[in-house]
């Protein structure tokens, strides 16, 4: 918002709403990049599981890797046809929607095989379900009467 020089003068907070629009713009990611990607992660004593949106991205477009105790996601989000660039004569009013490449590494609990990797995806979230080893499973121990 611009305010008439007069009113500048005689606001305090002016200089501090400026600094923040600059940050804002520096820290931001632009439309030209994909967001990064938010996650939802619970374990319990059998697994640990892991979902993200991923609205309009095919299953084929997704790579999940899993090396050592790192689960990682990747792939890439590409702009529908129609959005790729605004007609000649428009302009762009709001370009929030991020399209390109995503990737994300999250650290698992414990190591874990690609054969116990599942994922899934139905309407746009991503469900990943990593088994525990049954050698990395509690157990529990049985206490005997003496």
């Amino acid at each position: 918002m611009l305010y008439p020089t007069y009113l500048r003068r005689s606001d305090p907070f002016a200089l501090m709403r400026s600094m923040m629009r600059d940050l804002d713009r520096g820290f931001w990611p632009s439309p030209s990049r994909a967001a990064f990607l938010a996650v939802n992660v619970w374990q319990d004593a059998e697994a640990v599981a892991v979902t993200t949106e991923l609205p309009a991205i095919k299953p084929g477009d997704i790579e999940i890797a899993v090396k050592d105790n790192v689960l990682t996601i990747s792939g890439e989000r590409t702009a529908p046809e129609g959005e790729r660039t605004a007609p000649e004569g428009a302009r762009w009013h709001r370009r929030e929607r991020g399209y390109g490449k995503f990737s994300r590494a999250i650290r698992l609990p414990f190591a874990a095989a690609d054969d116990k990797v599942e994922a899934k995806i139905a309407n746009g979230v991503l469900r990943i379900v990593i088994s525990r080893p049954e050698a990395e499973k509690p157990k529990k121990i049985e206490i005997k009467a003496a």
